[in-house]
């Protein structure tokens, strides 16, 4: 059975830092507010016209060059984003024409915080199955244009940064690579955390100002709600992972969870009898990246030496939809 390895990730997040303090003078909060219900210090926030394709691409060329590819060498492109640049069509084809890509195939997976791992998922079917050789797999969102930086956003707005983490699949050349994913939905859920607007169910798409005016354009969320079926979901997901692969958590040399909140990793954390340490966490400086979190974090994890070659780990996350999914890697 082939197996589909990432030869070569990448991320970029945008230059400008906004920290707690910063918006503190937007959305009548405090830094210790913010740090102790989400563990959130700073995080980046595009600056007027920059997008999610111009993030992506970023990434994506220096995960080609980590990887050791040319655009010619890519077979297919997955963006893994809520947020592209316009409302259709999405990053993908954007990235295939601003890279010199050939005419591949290209599109958008919309799933929110779990699209990276649905992608993976898509992207290993195409590896096994001999119809792609190289994909071009990125997790892109830019929520600053759409959060409320005011004091009636503030709930939501203190925790979404922008960034984009990229990384190339292909064959393995021995016996590491994807294990197995894992992927589920909660349909019922779905306005617990959602967009609204604009809609195709709405006349104009919902660009009346009856409408704007009800900010029903903006970002909610049920804090509540998202939190107490994430730490349900997370362990979940992540068991079921082990038990496919009859791993246990003492052969994982790290999970990498979505980056939500750190309140959810550290109760994710007791659930499983685990120390935080196994479960990495980078959210105090980018805040939630949403489809980006895991490559960033992916990355960063790397560079620092939590895991190696020959390594197990554990891919999780838990978004909107509901959507929760999970995937074992063997590095």
């Amino acid at each position: 059975m082939i197996k589909t390895s990432i030869t070569g990730m990448s991320f970029h997040v945008p230059e400008h830092i906004v920290t707690n303090a910063d918006l503190e003078e937007m959305m009548d909060t405090s830094d210790e507010w913010i740090r102790t219900r989400s563990g959130i210090q700073e995080r980046r926030w595009v600056k007027e016209g920059e997008g999610a394709s111009d993030l992506s691409i970023i990434a994506s060329e220096s995960a080609m060059a980590n990887a050791g590819v040319k655009s010619s060498d890519i077979d297919m492109v997955i963006a893994a984003t809520v947020s592209s640049d316009y409302y259709f069509p999405g990053v993908a084809v954007q990235l295939q024409e601003k890279m010199g890509m050939d005419t591949i195939g290209a599109f958008d997976l919309r799933v929110g915080c779990s699209a990276f791992i649905y992608g993976l998922s898509v992207a290993d079917q195409f590896i096994k199955t001999g119809q792609c050789k190289t994909i071009l797999l990125v997790g892109t969102d830019v929520l600053s244009t759409v959060l409320e930086k005011d004091p009636i956003g503030r709930d939501v707005g203190v925790l979404f940064g922008d960034g984009a983490g990229a990384v190339i699949l292909q064959p393995s050349e021995n016996d590491s690579g994807v294990l197995s994913t894992h992927m589920h939905s909660d349909g019922k859920y779905m306005k617990e955390l959602w967009v609204e607007l604009p809609g195709s169910k709405f006349k104009d798409r919902g660009f009346s100002n009856e409408l704007m005016e009800q900010r029903r354009h903006r970002l909610f969320m049920n804090g509540r709600e998202v939190f107490r079926h994430a730490v349900k979901r997370f362990p979940e997901v992540i068991q079921e992972a082990l038990d496919v692969n009859n791993l246990t958590l003492n052969d994982i040399a790290q999970i990498i969870p979505h980056q939500a909140n750190r309140r959810i990793t550290e109760a994710v954390a007791k659930r499983m009898g685990v120390g935080t340490d196994l479960i990495y966490s980078n959210i105090h400086r980018y805040g939630n990246t949403t489809a980006a979190t895991i490559p960033i974090a992916m990355c960063e994890a790397f560079e620092e030496g939590k895991f190696s070659a020959g390594d197990h780990i554990i891919l999780a996350a838990f978004g909107s939809g509901f959507t929760w999914a999970s995937a074992a890697i063997k590095w």
